[in-house]
């Protein structure tokens, strides 16, 4: 899924840190010469793709037996180690690719959030720190990253004060991403009627601009789907898919989205059960897609809805093996175990 959010709040007097990455900010090149490493390149490219992380990490660390010094090597072996989620790997990953070539936007953009994840896992203030000193390193680098606007949007709006959270910076942010790019501004400062004001009628009216202009990308329909998704809007949610079937109607995200307005909505049920079971089967697992875990909660939610508890509370269980910080998932596994007493 398209919508890059960082957020970070304090939870017990630690810091959470979530990252939800926007699409892949860029494609391997030729950081090798050689045939032989630029067929590992090539390689490691097709694994990362297929989401096969474990193997693509393998292949970039036989690239680097021939290439030790290659800064997007390291940078590419972060992002893998990012998706698996060996969060200090990613980060000595990360860093590496950034004291080889500190004058890449893009390197020190994916270092900060690798900071964001390590520091969400480690609950540690020190990490949290670094993630706006990258962010803000890599739009200075280049100030058209919008995915890095973006995700200092997200820390601006969320972060506490004693870590550099500042609505007036987040503010600026997105007015420089409406200068730069009409769709991503109405995301932008839907994002910041939702985090400043608590305002989704407001979200609203600018994810409807989005709608009304019809482009012709997906990702700005898929920003709007997850917005209507996360506010149980069926008819809104509909609505959005039916647009984003105009511009690619094959697209899993799509399919996924489809699914979910059919269970909110309570129609076409054997349609979605299918097509969630599908989208799990058939797609790799991407920080910048809809989780699995969040296909499963899904399912779940379903199930209930057929009067099948057993069959729900086994797809609430998968869902938070997958991620166990979700936490409707748990309330309603709760719940469903509390009324099986």
């Amino acid at each position: 899924m398209a919508v890059t959010r960082l957020i970070l709040a304090i939870v017990s007097s630690a810091v959470l840190v979530t990252i939800v990455p926007s699409g892949r900010s860029a494609t391997f090149s030729t950081w090798l010469s050689g045939g032989d490493n630029y067929a590992l390149l090539e390689s490691a490219q097709r694994q990362f793709d297929a989401g096969n992380y474990a193997y693509a990490i393998q292949t970039l660390q036989s690239a680097l037996q021939q290439a030790p010094k290659s800064a997007e090597a390291y940078y590419w072996l972060g992002r893998s180690y990012f998706e698996v989620r060996d969060y200090d790997k990613a980060v000595a990953n990360g860093e590496k690719s950034v004291s080889l070539d500190g004058r890449s936007s893009i390197y020190h953009h994916w270092l900060g959030r690798e900071y964001g994840a390590k520091a969400d896992r480690d609950r540690s203030f020190l990490v949290a720190r670094k993630v706006k000193k990258e962010l803000e390193a890599a739009i200075q680098l280049d100030p058209a990253n919008i995915a890095a606007r973006r995700d200092l949007l997200d820390y601006d709006l969320t972060a506490p004060w004693v870590l550099g959270g500042d609505k007036v910076e987040a503010k600026a942010q997105v007015d420089a991403i409406a200068a730069m790019d009409p769709m991503q501004g109405h995301v932008a400062q839907a994002i910041f009627y939702m985090d400043s004001a608590k305002r989704p009628d407001l979200a609203e009216n600018e994810y409807r601009r989005i709608l009304t202009a019809k482009p012709s990308q997906l990702e700005p329909y898929l920003e709007v789907a997850g917005f209507y998704e996360g506010q149980g809007n069926a008819t809104g949610l509909q609505t959005t898919v039916d647009a984003a079937k105009q511009v690619s109607a094959n697209d899993p995200r799509v399919t996924f989205f489809s699914a979910v307005a059919k269970i909110l909505a309570g129609t076409g049920q054997s349609q979605a059960d299918e097509d969630l079971k599908s989208y799990i089967a058939s797609t790799p697992v991407r920080s910048d897609w809809p989780s699995h875990a969040a296909a499963r909660e899904w399912l779940g939610r379903l199930y209930e809805k057929e009067g099948k508890p057993a069959e729900a509370a086994e797809q609430y269980r998968a869902s938070l093996q997958l991620d166990p910080q979700r936490k409707d998932a748990r309330a309603r596994l709760q719940q469903l175990e509390k009324g099986a007493r």
